[in-house]
């Protein structure tokens, strides 16, 4: 445990009283309706969103997941989220304005404008509940966890007292004000975590231990770890770590945050946007800040903990404290953080502080507009108040908390329910892509690949099953797993598309004239709406997809160059890091390009 000073206790509990004024301040707005209580009324600009979308992925477990990678795969294993920068550029480019237009409360009140009948009423109110209660603690779960390693390590808290502290502070605001409460704090916060994790990472660096950045670089322990692509030559880690992430899994796996077509807290931001414009640009802007430049401090740190705790022996002999159950290579951030002076320590704190909240208190919301628009609205009671409506959303955030918190007393490691998580969703990512775009999708499909995927990932994973398939003593090798249930879902779903009805002409007729998607895949639509003389298509632009998908690539190009420089410029690798720092620019330019064509589509 380290001794605070009054200094550093003051920073703490600033942070604690600014979040909750913010609260209280909007309470009265946020509680007028449920379109402001969850989507501050449509009118957010794209840099608060977009801010807003960093914070809440900059939670206390992102450091201590990347911590994890770091120490067990290297750099390289980074890809397994890395990976999902294909689905953030895929969203900002092609499915942002296309949320905007659909002008739906919620991405589960998709279901029902784009699928009709009581198959569409299921697949809402049962995703509400299997995304916004269950998916939706899991991943508090996780965050909630990282603060219990963080306060058992750095402030020799008991778990159940983090879970006090930090959880009724953060429930009390988000409860009080709604959407516009996680914006506004979001934007305060962001910047006191970066300011934390960027101070943390330059001040533990210098450490007459590790002795300077080359000193950390060129120590046995940690040069092996260096490289941001995997060992070519060893063809198990190359297939796990870079060519599952970057051939199946953006495209095929349901993640929070990262959701192939779109969707979760990130959809709800676009939702909330001026515009179209404002959409693109808060997702753009996000994407940028996610991928290529905040991965580094957190990354420098995991580094630096492997001299300093090379093995999980050295973490339990410093911090003996620690239960087994809690032990893990997680622990290695929160137990470098407990180098820090007084006065950064502080901060540091604040900046932990303030991304547990931001995340927690966005997943509170998102998870509540669930429960009360597609759950409570509509299968409980249609004729609901806007006032009654607010107040159920308060109590779900209350209820969501202690739900989480429970759960997270239980838990071992981030990355052991990043892996579960990342399973169950595997094989329905590309429904999530082709509804858009294909009339012949229907609720049917989505079912089916929701129960399977899961039904799969649950006889794999708790089960003898998996033991018996995949593993050195099984019939194939471990990294097979993912893509054998994404190619099984794959196979089942597209099945069933086929032997069930598509839906309605009428149900995509209306889809179409809202949305507008465009392409192929809906040409039969457009021809039997124009032979029933229905007028579905406005506007006579041209298909944007091409040019989405073409900026898509672009920014991808662009964003991972600014990744890789960033590295090899820290790596003291010049010449490298001004080729890829070119590649940038020369991408860069070229995406302007394709955004202006792009931004006239859409005017």
């Amino acid at each position: 445990m380290i001794d605070l000073s009054t200094f550093d206790l003051g920073i703490i509990f600033f942070f604690f009283a600014l979040t909750l004024f913010i609260g209280f301040y909007v309470s009265k707005q946020s509680g007028k309706n449920a379109s402001e209580y969850f989507l501050s009324g449509r009118n957010m600009p794209w840099w608060l969103l977009g801010v807003s979308m960093v914070a809440t992925t900059f939670s206390t477990d992102t450091p201590n997941l990347v911590t994890d990678i770091v120490r067990t795969n290297g750099v390289s294993g980074n890809w397994v989220w890395w990976a999902f920068l294909l689905t953030g550029l895929l969203t900002v480019f092609v499915y942002a304005k296309l949320w905007r237009k659909s002008k739906v409360n919620t991405d589960i009140e998709f279901y029902e404008l784009r699928y009709g009948g009581a198959p569409a009423r299921f697949l809402r109110g049962f995703r509400a509940v299997y995304l916004g209660i269950i998916f939706n603690i899991l991943a508090m779960s996780a965050v909630t966890l990282a603060a219990i390693k963080i306060g058992s390590i750095m402030l020799g808290l008991e778990p159940w007292e983090t879970v006090i502290y930090a959880g009724v502070i953060t429930v009390v605001f988000s409860a009080l004000g709604g959407f516009k409460g996680v914006v506004y704090t979001d934007f305060i916060l962001f910047f006191t975590a970066m300011a934390g994790a960027i101070g943390a990472a330059y001040y533990l660096v210098g450490l007459p231990e590790i002795g300077g950045l080359g000193a950390l670089l060129q120590n046995e322990a940690v040069s092996t770890k260096l490289s941001i692509l995997p060992d070519f030559n060893d063809k198990q880690t190359l297939v796990t770590l870079l060519i599952i992430p970057l051939a199946v899994q953006w495209w095929s796996s349901w993640y929070p945050g990262a959701e192939p077509g779109g969707g979760g807290y990130i959809a709800q931001r676009m939702l909330a946007a001026k515009n179209e414009n404002h959409a693109i640009g808060a997702t753009f802007f996000f994407n940028i800040m996610h991928y290529a430049l905040r991965p580094w401090p957190w990354i420098i740190v995991a580094l630096a903990s492997l001299v300093i705790f090379p093995d999980l022996a050295s973490i339990q002999e410093t911090f003996p404290e620690v239960t087994d159950d809690k032990l893990g290579h997680d622990l290695a951030y929160p137990a470098m953080l407990t180098k820090l002076p007084q006065g950064l320590l502080g901060l540091v704190l604040a900046s932990l502080v303030a991304a547990y909240m931001s995340t927690i208190s966005t997943h509170l919301n998102w998870g509540s507009s669930y429960v009360v628009n597609d759950f409570y609205k509509q299968q409980v009671n249609p004729k609901a108040s806007e006032r009654e409506l607010v107040t159920v959303g308060r109590l779900s955030t209350v209820v969501l908390m202690v739900l989480s918190a429970m759960l997270a007393l239980v838990l071992t490691n981030a990355l052991q329910l990043f892996d579960i998580i990342l399973m169950f969703g595997a094989g329905t990512g590309l429904i999530f892509i082709l509804r858009w775009f294909w009339w012949r999708i229907n609720a049917w499909s989505e079912i089916t690949a929701m129960f399977v995927s899961g039904l799969i990932s649950i006889l794999i994973h708790f089960t003898d099953l998996g033991p018996y398939l995949f593993g050195d003593e099984g019939l194939m090798p471990v990294w097979v797993r993912f893509p054998v249930i994404v190619f099984i879902t794959t196979v089942i779903w597209l099945l069933v598309t086929f032997l069930t009805r598509p839906e309605k002409d009428e149900v995509l007729n209306r889809f179409y004239k809202r949305t507008q998607p465009g392409g192929p895949g809906w040409a039969r639509v457009l021809r039997r709406a124009q032979a029933d003389q229905i007028d579905v298509k406005t506007g006579d632009e041209p298909w944007s997809v091409p040019s989405g998908i073409m900026a898509m690539i672009i920014g991808c190009i662009l964003i991972y160059s600014i990744m890789f420089a960033t590295g090899h410029w820290i790596y003291g690798e010049h010449t490298t890091a001004t080729i890829l720092s070119g590649i940038a620019i020369v991408s860069a330019i070229v995406l302007s390009t394709l955004w202006k064509r792009i931004k006239s589509n859409i005017l």
